[in-house]
């Protein structure tokens, strides 16, 4: 198996992109990504996402995209993993060049989810969840998180400002991002009084609904010297590509507090790059809301089952401290465009590796993670980069 280097990004500003189709959209990334690349052509284009056929009524999204891009002749595929979809575009992509099928693939992650009412939106995501089990019944996506952040609150005795950290650490660094759609720092007080969702999740706690896209381009890391000349900023490699999954439905698990899927593919990953998890520099993770950002640090090895809110607490999550997370506002501050978000994660770590990440940058950051769930934790697949 070879292995397999990043040579071009590129992402378009995450928000409510009304003026805008999804082929646009994907096109702003795509474009983008080719032009730091060097690369006219590629041998097949994999876009991640989640929403197109129910919100768009666009299905065959990925032969839509190559087309409206200029890029014939080659294979598409769209894949979907529910909020997942863009990371596991981007490790189908990462296999395709490791196997030697494919010498340059691009990747896209996109999602359009502002042009329907608030109503099918929350029908389109429920879609994540178990259908005859969960959403028949009526819970929402939103709701399901709500339960996993009530058990967790009175298993482990934690307060209900407990996740606050999580939400303040990702607008402080959301607002050194132009891509992010919020880019204002919030405070102990906002975060205090924002209204309820879903108790005990309040706004705060939530990504938001929006639009974008983000794409990187794909080849054998001994390629990569072909491309990366003059002034381009330099290859990243991917050191591991690793996915897992758990029952669909939340109350099927043996232990709902415990992200298994995420414990399972970061194993795999440390696994695979001969790396530990004190060794790596930041981590995205995916704070859809603010409890996943809790179960996914204790799944991954950096706190004890029902303590990785102090890490919130203690600002071990900052710039400076233990283990970055959110680095370029997260979820929460950047922005959930579903079936993009695995995809913005690697751009983010792409763009810290490269020393690009201004005012949220991670000081002699080598090694970053990203892990990108799917449903409640049924599918969550984790990529450690390196340079």
């Amino acid at each position: 198996m070879r292995t397999v280097s990043i040579i071009g990004i590129g992402q378009m500003p995450v928000g409510e992109h009304w003026d805008l189709s999804v082929r646009h959209i994907a096109h702003h990334a795509i474009s983008a990504a080719l032009t730091e690349a060097g690369a006219e052509q590629v041998d097949a284009l994999f876009v991640g996402n989640m929403l197109s056929g129910s919100l768009l009524s666009q299905e065959h999204l990925a032969t839509l995209v190559a087309d409206f891009c200029g890029l014939r002749n080659i294979e598409t595929a769209k894949i979907e993993s529910a909020c997942a979809s863009g990371a596991s575009a981007f490790r189908v992509g990462c296999m395709a060049v490791a196997s030697g099928m494919h010498d340059v693939v691009i990747v896209c992650g996109v999602e359009k989810m502002t042009d329907t009412t608030g109503g099918s939106t929350t029908a389109g995501l429920a879609t994540a969840s178990d259908a005859e089990y969960e959403a028949a019944h009526g819970v929402t996506f939103v709701g399901l998180n709500a339960l996993i952040m009530r058990r967790y609150m009175h298993e482990f005795n934690a307060p209900l400002d407990a996740f606050a950290g999580f939400s303040i650490n990702a607008h402080r660094n959301g607002a050194h991002n132009d891509n992010a759609m919020f880019q204002k720092p919030i405070s102990l007080d906002t975060y205090l009084q924002a209204p309820m969702i879903a108790t005990p999740i309040n706004i705060m706690d939530s990504s938001p609904v929006c639009d974008g896209a983000a794409a990187a381009v794909l080849v054998a890391s001994e390629r990569a010297s072909q491309y990366v000349t003059g002034h381009h900023p330099g290859a990243v490699q991917i050191l591991a590509s690793a996915s897992a999954n758990d029952t669909l439905a939340l109350h099927d698990r043996k232990d709902p507090l415990f992200l298994e899927a995420a414990y399972l593919s970061s194993q795999k990953a440390y696994l695979q790059s001969g790396i530990t998890a004190e060794e790596i520099d930041f981590f995205e993770l995916h704070d859809a809301f603010t409890i996943m950002s809790a179960l996914s640090l204790e799944a991954t090895g950096y706190a004890r089952r029902g303590e990785g809110w102090h890490l919130a607490a203690d600002d071990a999550i900052g710039a400076g401290g233990r283990i970055p997370i959110s680095t370029l506002g997260g979820l929460k501050s950047r922005g959930h465009p579903v079936g993009a978000t695995g995809v913005y994660q690697i751009v983010e770590a792409t763009q810290q590796l490269r020393g690009e990440a201004g005012k949220s940058q991670i000081q002699n950051a080598t090694i970053g993670m990203t892990q990108n769930i799917g449903g409640s934790g049924a599918t969550i697949v984790t990529h450690i980069l390196g340079i």
